[in-house]
């Protein structure tokens, strides 16, 4: 499938689950039970209700993991935060880097800027703002943030390489990122890596863990190091629905995988 062809998807699914988020969340795409196609698994997403600056109304159960807990964000910091969705993290960090501080969401569906935008005016914060883009091809300025966070969002880029280079771009010199995100441990089956329902829900386009940091670490960043970790347990009533049952074995004795993991990186000063 064509990167354009992918992005088509995930635009299509997370438009659609943005349009249907007066639903409760856990029938979002990667809550409890899901709302695009056959796609019925709980994702890995963590529980936000004790966190400071949480917004019941931006939490759409998308994420894999905690950025902001590790991120370093500091009182009056600027942050990016990649494929904000409805604000949940931006939320988050908002409450950390408080009134002297700016947070940036960025996105490429209208739907889910559309509630952004929706949950910001009712919050009546102002140093917090929203763009529409492209991961890939940010319509941002050099030497601008000195924290980038994500949350399950960079597994859906296509050229994850070019994301990085991007990240590294809007950074300023000695700023850092922090992501969670899902990574593979062993070689998935092809047919898992094909299923366009299985890549929006965050699973197939999951790259191996050490290509991945690799990719980190081509693009300049220093102090590369994973944070948190831990397996995603697939029922397998739904791998049925993509590999045969032998197949499942396989992967089970041969330890392959899904993994959440959030990483950190720092721009060389």
């Amino acid at each position: 499938m064509k990167a354009d062809d992918l992005k088509l998807i995930v635009k299509e699914k997370y438009g659609e689950i943005a349009s249907k988020s007066n639903l409760l969340k856990e029938n979002s795409c990667c809550g409890v039970s899901g709302c695009c196609g056959d796609l019925e698994f709980s994702m890995i997403g963590e529980e936000y209700n004790n966190i400071a600056g949480h917004n019941p109304d931006a939490d759409l159960a998308l994420g894999c993991g905690l950025p902001t807990q590790y991120a370093g964000i500091k009182t009056g910091d600027s942050v990016l935060d990649l494929g904000s969705g409805a604000g949940n993290d931006c939320f988050v960090a908002r409450a950390i880097v408080g009134e002297t501080g700016h947070v940036t969401g960025i996105d490429f569906t209208d739907e889910m800027l559309k509630k952004a935008f929706q949950n910001l005016k009712k919050s009546g914060i102002k140093n917090m703002d929203f763009v529409k883009g492209d991961i890939e091809d940010m319509p941002l300025n050099n030497n601008t943030f000195d924290v980038v966070i994500s949350n399950c969002v960079l597994n859906l880029v296509p050229d994850k390489q070019r994301a990085f280079s991007e990240i590294y771009r809007v950074l300023k010199p000695g700023g850092h990122f922090c992501i969670s995100d899902v990574v593979a441990l062993g070689n998935l089956p092809q047919k898992l890596r094909e299923a366009a329902e299985m890549y929006a829900g965050c699973v197939s386009g999951a790259i191996l863990k050490e290509e991945y940091l690799a990719l980190i670490k081509e693009q300049g960043f220093a102090d590369v190091e994973v944070k948190a970790e831990r397996e995603i347990k697939i029922p397998e009533d739904v791998l049925l629905k993509y590999i045969s049952f032998e197949t499942i074995n396989e992967i089970q004795q041969n330890k392959v995988g899904i993994f959440s993991i959030t990483v950190n990186g720092t721009k060389n000063g």
